[in-house]
């Protein structure tokens, strides 16, 4: 069997895509018309705009895009994508993220893409996770702002993530 033609495994990162793939085809539309799910989505997408608008304004961005670009690599490196499930990517294929079939480095994280994250619905690591550079770069207010900021994100996504495994398991 060639790598093209195998079957992926369901704990890689390709069979959990696999899964979340089938699981919005068999749920999708019943998911997006449920009024819980779709005002959590609405939450949600409110909650990760604050956040990375907050992101961006504090300095992170430019300086992880830095650190990716001209200091050999970022935080996203390979294997974080390990932490995905097929119920968080069903999340983002909710919120209409395409997934790639394919990592675009072998040194990064699967969904780092030319210009960030590709994922809308980030995994908690990847949310809360500040290196020691950022936290020296962001004045200490600043970082307890946006660290109350990303914990509504965080809220938002473990609220729709529960509200979507739940429904897909009934």
């Amino acid at each position: 069997m060639t790598e093209s033609t195998a079957t992926p495994s369901a704990h890689s990162i390709a069979g959990k895509i696999t899964a979340a793939r089938e699981l919005f085809a068999s749920h999708g539309e019943r998911l997006l018309r449920d009024k819980a799910v779709a005002a959590g989505l609405v939450g949600l997408e409110a909650a990760i705009a604050e956040c990375r608008r907050a992101m961006f304004d504090s300095g992170i961005v430019a300086a992880c895009r830095e650190c990716e670009e001209e200091e050999g690599g970022s935080c996203c490196g390979a294997g974080i994508e390990n932490r995905y499930g097929p119920t968080l990517l069903l999340v983002n294929l909710l919120l209409g993220c395409s997934l790639s079939s394919k990592r675009m480095s072998p040194n990064s994280c699967y969904f780092l893409g030319e210009t960030g994250c590709v994922l809308k619905v980030r995994h908690i690591l990847c949310l809360n996770y500040l290196c020691r550079k950022i936290r020296d770069l962001v004045a200490h207010e600043d970082l307890v702002a946006l660290q109350t900021v990303m914990g509504r994100e965080m809220d938002a996504v473990f609220a729709v993530h529960e509200t979507v495994r739940a429904f897909v398991s009934r």
